[in-house]
């Protein structure tokens, strides 16, 4: 079974509300078994429009990434992060 992604682009504005995102986040990635490869850190622009963070989580299948993202678990956490920061947010399935 290929492996489900999530990629995220991100712009934070309010740096100390963003901790509350990623608290009430972390109960729905632990669920379902999300691994982070990619959270911020350095990167290079090479095309198009760019956001200040970049992040890839890698969950066991494109299924379980989707019902993370609409759990409500998750979904608690994602109108915390829509009151402080703008993103684009999809999921991949891997190959």
């Amino acid at each position: 079974m290929a492996k489900g992604y999530w990629i995220a682009r991100v712009d934070i504005r309010d740096p100390e509300r963003y901790k509350d995102y990623v608290a009430a986040a972390k109960p729905a990635f632990e669920k379902y078994g999300a691994v982070f490869l990619a959270r911020g850190g350095e990167y290079t622009k090479l095309e198009g429009q760019v956001r200040a963070r970049n992040v890839v989580i890698e969950f066991p299948s494109h299924q379980a990434a989707v019902d993370c993202y609409n759990c409500p678990e998750y979904q608690i956490a994602a109108k915390i992060r829509q009151e402080v920061a703008d993103a684009e947010m999809v999921v991949v399935e891997g190959v």
